[in-house]
């Protein structure tokens, strides 16, 4: 049975729809209303509020610790600077993604990682020689992602640190309302946001001088449903949907690599040797088989499928998980599309898909498989690099 965040006591009371889901062992809001869209729409235009505390979390400590990080992930850790985050996976002996998350360097010897699934056993074996401490922080912490193009002023309200000259994939410590708290310059959403990282004991008079402050700018809670459609926009992968970790994983064809997930540009490999690196190098080399590419779904083909059983076009108000196959022209099978969402702020049908690599090409066109009265079909989708939105206030 789920357990409740430390925000518990006031997201459950502002969500009036009941959708819960269970995120990591933990209560987690779908959406606060009986529709996402009012919570979608404060991510892009206004601001909205997502408690995030189901992240796995983990503290990193000791002599050895950006030895050990880097050792054990596709970045050289030791070059990442006191105050900045860096986003990036981890892989398996053969180069295969275990996982993806970020690493923020809070000081000389303390790390902070975030993981979409539990990653301690694998972290303790993979510790070797390494001189390090590694705490499981999860429940520890709660976090708070606020994102939109009125989050810098409303934390400028409740902080005593200058946010606006935090910049992108930074991190410092900060008061809030008086409360002891980390803010980093980071989120899901692909816009302007920062995420906020407290302890348990402090969180709800955090939780409360936001939504105080944030009542003049538009603030609204806002849950995994909006935020599912956001990512997508932004081009962001899920572990779990739109990839698969490799300690999962029953077949080879289902696990993915770095450069397959559009993840090469995390990967270096000009330097010591970590988990994976041997099997990468060689895949650097050749080449990968498939790559991730974003995929526009033409509107006038899927509404004239639907019309010629005299419907209108269906479109699922949520994004989409589910996965759907891609073919070429000829109709051969060239890879699947994982999830998808009509965008609200694009007016575009958008999916993500892993595709052979001769057909990844911008501009290029292949056929997604459509069904409509129980019938598959195939309809024309135009392949594009994501990110899809991707807003110059977000670095800005």
């Amino acid at each position: 049975m789920p357990i409740p965040t430390p925000f518990h006591s006031r997201t459950s009371t502002l969500c009036t729809s009941m959708k819960w889901k269970d995120w990591a062992g933990f209560h987690a809001v779908c959406s606060y209303r009986t529709h996402h869209e009012p919570e979608y729409f404060a991510f892009r235009h206004a601001a909205g509020l997502i408690d995030v505390s189901p992240l796995f979390k983990y503290e990193v400590y000791g002599p050895g610790a950006a030895a050990f990080l880097s050792e054990l992930t596709v970045k050289d850790i030791k070059k990442l600077k006191i105050g900045r985050v860096t986003y990036l996976c981890w892989c398996d002996d053969d180069g295969k993604v275990v996982d993806d998350g970020t690493i923020a360097r809070l000081a000389k010897t303390h790390f902070r990682m975030t993981a979409a699934e539990p990653s301690l056993s694998w972290f303790d074996r993979s510790r070797r020689q390494h001189d390090v401490t590694i705490e499981d922080s999860t429940a520890r912490f709660g976090a708070l992602a606020l994102q939109g193009p009125n989050s810098r002023e409303i934390l400028s309200q409740v902080t005593d640190t200058d946010i606006a000259s935090l910049k992108f994939f930074a991190i410092r410590q900060a008061s809030l309302d008086g409360a002891d708290v980390w803010i980093s310059r980071t989120g899901y959403t692909g816009d302007l946001g920062y995420e906020i990282w407290i302890e348990r004991d402090e969180a709800l008079r955090v939780y409360d001088a936001l939504t105080d402050a944030g009542r003049d700018y538009g603030l609204l809670p806002a849950g995994l449903d909006a935020l599912d459609v956001a990512r997508l926009e932004a081009g962001f992968i899920m572990n779990g949907v739109d990839y698969f970790s490799a300690h999962h994983c029953l077949t080879e064809e289902r696990k993915s690599s770095p450069f397959e997930l559009g993840l090469g540009w995390t990967v270096k490999l000009d330097r010591d040797p970590f988990v994976g690196h041997t099997a990468l190098r060689r895949e650097k080399k050749a080449g990968a088989k498939r790559l991730l590419v974003g995929l526009d779904i033409d509107w006038g083909e899927l509404e004239s499928v639907f019309a010629g059983y005299g419907l209108p076009p269906e479109l699922s108000t949520e994004a989409w998980r589910d996965g759907r196959p891609v073919y070429d022209g000829s109709d051969r099978w060239i890879g699947q599309a994982t999830s998808g969402a009509w965008s609200p702020t694009l007016k575009k049908n958008l999916a993500l898909a892993q595709i052979e690599a001769s057909f990844a090409k911008p501009g290029s066109t292949v056929r997604i498989e459509l069904t409509a009265e129980y019938r598959r079909h195939r309809v024309t989708a135009r392949v594009l690099e994501p990110p899809f939105y991707n807003p110059a206030r977000k670095r800005a």
